[in-house]
């Protein structure tokens, strides 16, 4: 009995090592594929029998385990598109070959990096096969409320290469300096024009006559400026008049003291802003706050348009598109404007090493894997979302080719085992003959 469970170990001896063995070939064959986790073989100790006079070998076991929360290197590339995670986290995936025709029927997996392109279908995919997947935003670039702790509103990231954008101008800040002395008595009086141009909700391109008009008092000064608004998209109708009074006071002077409204939205002196409505909707123009930064002001004998700027573009066409800090998906365009098109969510897991292994470096949820949760980048116990970069391998090669030797020592020792019983039960048999 003691022999034949010297065999059964020694067996077990080298079919453990063996198995420890194609862990370290695996490990080392992707020591240069980017996102692997290298896989850890532990043994353990059987016991068959204890106490007594007789001692029987129970041998040993193997049991493997993929080192899922061991992250490897972060390396820069050239991509805008690659991603990799700093830190906690994994990002959602999927296959191109589960999704449907209708956009549905997908499977989320987790991965912690992928070099993700664009593909004739617009899908932002790697070259496995595998699809990034993020919660899309709306016409404006917001992303809606969605439930954390599920995917159920995860899709694959599709965008149109294509695509046309124009923004509608919402917003005007009047950064002029009107003259103090066209307000003194004796001034001609003369109004001051500004045009400037606005884009409506279909990016065509309007104007804004704007003129403003000092009130010349019979003696001193009034310090008071009549704006009025005209829009080129109505034939010129006023839609804003507002009485801009200055102060000239010491410390103050030059600075607007009052805002009275005559036609047009009210002005609100906390904002500093009064809405008036063109033909396609409001604009709010700005004229500076009381008591907060200058925007308009009236000083010396100088009219300047300092600084008239305006939000909104006209329509451009998508010149490429990229990740940022935050995890969004960004379309650049040819006018200079930006827009979000999908938020990247980070995936947290309680146990990320009870995770199925798939192919392409992407893993499963399991039972035993913990609960899953949706996390703002940076955000929780996730880390950050690096794009333009790719996690290498987590595989030390050098210690590889360590455990590589030891356990060639240690198959070595268990094939001689082997053949020491072999021995032994040759001896046993000859002393029968």
């Amino acid at each position: 009995m003691t022999i034949s469970s010297s065999l059964n170990a020694g067996v077990a001896g080298l079919a453990a090592n063996a198995n420890r063995l194609a862990t370290i070939s695996d490990n080392i064959a992707n020591s240069a594929t980017y996102g692997y986790k290298r896989v850890q073989t532990d043994f353990h100790s059987v016991v068959t029998s204890t106490g007594g006079s007789k001692y029987s070998a129970g041998g040993v076991r193997a049991t493997t385990m993929r080192m899922i929360d061991q992250s490897g290197s972060t390396v820069t590339t050239a991509n805008p598109t690659d991603v990799a995670i700093r830190g906690n986290g994994f990002i959602p995936v999927t296959d191109v070959n589960s999704i449907g025709l209708d956009g549905t029927g997908f499977v989320t997996r987790l991965a912690t990096t992928g070099s993700f392109r664009l593909d004739d279908e617009g899908f932002l995919r790697t070259e496995s096969g595998t699809v990034l997947m993020g919660i899309p935003a709306d016409a404006n670039g917001q992303v809606p409320d969605y439930p954390r702790d599920s995917s159920t509103a995860l899709r694959p990231i599709q965008v149109s290469q294509n695509q046309l954008i124009g923004s509608p101008t919402t917003r005007l800040s009047l950064g002029v300096n009107l003259p103090a002395t066209d307000t003194m008595a004796g001034a001609s009086g003369m109004a001051r024009n500004a045009t400037v141009e606005y884009f409506d909700n279909l990016g065509i391109s309007q104007t804004l006559s704007i003129t403003m008009t000092p009130t010349v008092p019979a003696a001193g000064a009034s310090n008071e400026w009549t704006v009025t608004i005209g829009d080129s998209a109505q034939g010129g109708a006023t839609v804003g008049e507002y009485v801009l009074t200055f102060d000239d006071s010491r410390g103050n002077g030059g600075q607007l003291l009052s805002v009275s409204t005559t036609t047009g939205g009210a002005y609100d002196p906390a904002t500093g802003t009064a809405p008036v409505t063109v033909a396609s909707g409001d604009i709010d123009i700005d004229f500076g706050a009381i008591g907060g930064d200058p925007v308009i002001t009236q000083l010396s004998n100088i009219y300047a348009p300092l600084s008239i700027s305006k939000n909104g573009s006209p329509v451009g066409n998508m010149t490429g598109i990229e990740i940022d800090s935050q995890g969004f998906l960004v379309a650049n365009f040819d006018v200079g404007i930006s827009r979000r098109l999908y938020q990247i969510p980070l995936v947290d897991i309680g146990n990320p090493n009870a995770l199925q292994a798939g192919d392409n470096q992407t893993y499963s949820p399991t039972a035993e894997s913990g609960g899953f949760f949706l996390w703002n980048a940076g955000d929780g116990p996730t880390g950050k979302l690096i794009s333009g970069a790719l996690e290498q391998s987590s595989t030390d090669v050098a210690g590889e080719l360590t455990d590589l030797i030891q356990t060639q020592r240690a198959y070595s020792s268990n094939a001689k085992v082997i053949q020491t019983v072999d021995e032994m039960l040759q001896e046993t048999t000859n002393i029968k003959r």
